[in-house]
């Protein structure tokens, strides 16, 4: 409820973000194991600051809703990069796309992106991507591309502290 109302304090620290995209899909491992799940982070990313916490939950929520509308044996792409002093990932699922015209409707509390009966969950999920992204100073959308959905996510860069080498006495 404090996320949605955007009254939560960040525990932000300059990290690794793939550590992130390491820890999600271990924790999903179980539900990821019967799709194809293909994730692109290049080796070179900087580090970023955000709450590793409320960040692993974006990712898993992205994740998550990737299964639940796509079949068993569908391809999930993650793709991370940083260009244009924002770090961006995205989460793709083959088969399932939003309505029509997603737009920022679909982030709202309560709203799913496909009444389907067969598919759990109560539409909780990208709105808290969404005040999580928000919170951060990012941007998050959702998108039909490639025959699927794809959710982005941007996150400002900033400038990450000068590590000072120690000098040996």
């Amino acid at each position: 409820a404090r996320l949605l109302d955007g009254k939560v304090t960040l525990n932000r620290q300059w990290q690794p973000f793939e550590e992130i995209i390491g820890s999600s899909t271990r924790l999903l491992a179980g539900i990821l194991a019967n799709r194809i799940l293909e994730v692109n982070v290049p080796r070179d990313l900087p580090l970023v600051c955000f709450d590793a916490v409320l960040m692993e939950r974006v990712v898993c929520n992205l994740l998550e809703n990737a299964v639940k509308y796509s079949t068993t044996g569908a391809k999930i792409v993650l793709r991370v990069s940083a260009d244009h002093g924002a770090l961006e990932f995205s989460v793709w699922n083959a088969g399932s796309s939003f309505p029509a015209a997603p737009n920022d409707e679909i982030f709202e509390i309560f709203v799913r992106g496909e009444m389907n009966p067969a598919v759990s969950g109560s539409g909780i999920g990208l709105a808290i991507c969404k005040a999580v992204v928000a919170a951060h100073e990012g941007e998050i959308i959702a998108e039909n591309r490639d025959g699927g959905a794809a959710v982005r996510v941007r996150l400002p860069l900033g400038v990450p502290p000068e590590v000072q080498e120690e000098i040996p006495e």
